[in-house]
């Protein structure tokens, strides 16, 4: 059992964002796997069909989305969450977009009557115009807008950090002047492929977002430079699909893990990296998980 801004977790294993999280089913389905918790997909204030397709590809070494966000609003959405709430005691994050801070105040509170444990605001999404990325490059933005939800709400507040920008501490700090109880880091990481056939991107978005094994280094390194600046927990996410890839990040800074692409090789992924990670504690005997979070600082 881990406490992370207040909320116990069973294992430091999260559901990543939009991976299953679309029905309040999903979610408990997830939770019962072995989750120590699951984030839904991200809601925002109106329904959005997303880009068209092709929007995801798999490239063999991760995968490329460019799905747009597609939700159904978070009117629609609140039923969903409550299911997930009111059948499984794992604890559910809601993640929520907006292009202001009025509208994610609008969705926050919108959703608040669901009981979600936490919010996770997405400032990071590479590929939805207006909104993701386009708030979350710009440090003051992201400050307002932190502060403006955690004005709003009395539970607490993650913000979830793009990496495609010159500096994601500057952004971090940003997000911790507003009052985030934590930052999850990374998003996806902008990329592109074309198809040499027709000359024409693949994606029918022309661009996505680039997740999975690939995108595992720049995620540590995002994550060990968040903590050396950082007073409140960072959430280690990308390319997580093993126990030693969580035992990695949680080295270089993270206090948990959420897990997405590995998803789509089996739900067991959740449970095999908690059983993992608590083996290596006890094998290496460490007291306990937070014995070897951040120690990869102490190794130089």
């Amino acid at each position: 059992m881990i406490n992370i801004t207040g909320i116990e977790f069973e294992n430091p294993t999260i559901l990543a964002a939009g991976i299953m999280g679309t029905t309040g089913a999903s979610l408990v389905r997830v939770a019962k796997e072995g989750a120590g918790a699951v984030v839904t997909k991200s809601i925002g204030p109106e329904p959005k069909e997303g880009h068209k397709n092709p929007s995801m590809i798999d490239l063999g070494y991760g995968f490329l989305n460019a799905m747009g966000l597609p939700n159904p609003s978070y009117p629609d959405f609140k039923h969903e969450l409550a299911i997930a709430k009111n059948e499984t005691n794992t604890p559910v994050i809601a993640s929520i977009f907006g292009g202001n801070e009025e509208e994610f105040v609008e969705v926050a509170l919108g959703l608040i009557d669901s009981k979600p444990d936490a919010f996770e605001l997405n400032v990071s999404c590479p590929h939805a115009l207006g909104y993701g990325a386009s708030v979350g490059s710009n440090p003051d933005a992201v400050e307002n807008v932190t502060k403006a939800v955690t004005d709003a709400v009395n539970i607490p507040v993650w913000v979830k950090l793009t990496p495609n920008v010159t500096d994601i501490v500057t952004i971090g700090e940003a997000a911790q002047r507003g009052g985030a109880d934590a930052v999850v880091a990374i998003n996806t990481v902008k990329g592109m492929a074309i198809d040499i056939n027709s000359g024409y991107p693949i994606l029918g978005n022309r661009f996505g977002g680039l997740s999975g094994r690939a995108v595992k280094p720049v995620a540590l390194k995002c994550v060990y430079d968040l903590y050396t600046a950082l007073d409140i927990p960072i959430i280690g996410v990308g390319g997580v699909y093993t126990w030693e890839d969580a035992i990695e990040m949680m080295m270089a800074g993270a206090t948990a893990v959420q897990i997405g692409s590995a998803v789509y090789e089996g739900l067991e992924v959740f449970s095999s990296i908690a059983k993992g990670i608590e083996e290596f504690v006890s094998e290496r005997e460490y007291r306990d998980i937070s014995d070897i979070i951040g120690i990869a600082h102490g190794r130089l």
